[in-house]
């Protein structure tokens, strides 16, 4: 069981920067952001830091608040 578990994490791993990059990219912001969620409390920080942030990519007619 464990060895499964070490062989699966660097794919999880792997595809949840992917997702998250891809997030980042549809937001406008810069995708090497997402090398955050791999540092516990930090990770954290920056989804409340980007939820309460002006997204560059919305349209301007949008109300983000």
């Amino acid at each position: 069981m464990e060895m499964l578990f070490l062989f699966l994490l660097p794919f999880f791993i792997a595809f949840t920067l992917w997702l998250g990059s891809i997030i980042l990219d549809k937001a406008g912001f810069d995708r090497k952001l997402v090398f955050f969620l791999l540092f516990p409390v930090i990770n954290i920080i920056m989804i409340w830091a980007l939820a309460f942030t002006k997204w560059p990519n919305l349209k301007d007619d949008v109300d983000q608040f």
